[in-house]
């Protein structure tokens, strides 16, 4: 009696439980553009990665530059304590 009250969602469950063949072909461009778009969304994840890591790297790397050079720093300071020529 229940099956007669939804026979559309039977249908529905019946159908899905089915697997038909599909009879489909995908032509040379559709399948480069697929594989591009694929190799695309590894390589944009990849550079993400990359970036993500790289810049503390960089930072890092820009510090110990300029750790050893006191003496530039010293001079700076003294030509900012000096006051402008008017």
């Amino acid at each position: 009696m229940q099956s007669r009250r939804y026979p559309s969602q039977v249908i529905a469950v019946f159908l899905l439980a089915t697997s038909f063949s599909a009879e489909a072909y995908i032509g040379p461009g559709a399948g480069i553009g697929a594989i591009g778009t694929v190799v695309a969304l590894f390589g944009a994840i990849l550079l993400a990665i990359v970036a993500f890591v790289w810049y503390p790297v960089k930072r890092l790397l820009r510090t110990r530059k300029r750790e050893p050079n006191h003496e530039v720093n010293e001079k700076e300071q003294i030509n900012e304590e000096e006051p402008a020529d008017p």
